[in-house]
């Protein structure tokens, strides 16, 4: 196996290093990381969701929206998910589709509109 320094140490310094990259703005970097370290281990939530903003920040939306999918469909009620996938898709020019998905995540984050529950 060809070892690189992106898939190089233990998951949880791999993590580490990926939520470094992120943070240096280096998004294509930490996707590298994230990438393997999502395979390891898709049942969690942080990486995977790290790795959409990852490939969002990188301009890699269509990478972005799978893996944001990936977790709505894992947790339906995660909603920053929810809220990066209506972004996504927004930026992929699919208003109509972004829509539904930003107005769950509005309703999860508890962001109501006031006025209409007057009416």
């Amino acid at each position: 196996m060809d070892m690189t320094y992106y898939d190089h140490g233990t998951a949880a310094e791999r993590w580490d290093r990926a939520q470094l990259f992120f943070e240096a703005k280096d998004y294509a970097a930490a996707a590298r990381v994230l990438g393997g370290l999502v395979e390891e281990v898709p049942e969690q939530t942080g990486p995977r969701l790290l790795l959409a903003r990852s490939y969002y920040h990188s301009a890699q939306l269509r990478r972005a929206e799978a893996e944001l999918r990936a977790l709505v469909e894992l947790d339906p009620v995660e909603h920053y998910a929810r809220l990066m996938l209506g972004r996504t898709l927004q930026r992929l020019g699919r208003p109509d589709e972004a829509a539904s998905h930003l107005r769950i995540a509005s309703a999860l984050a508890g962001d109501f509109d006031l006025d209409s529950e007057r009416a």
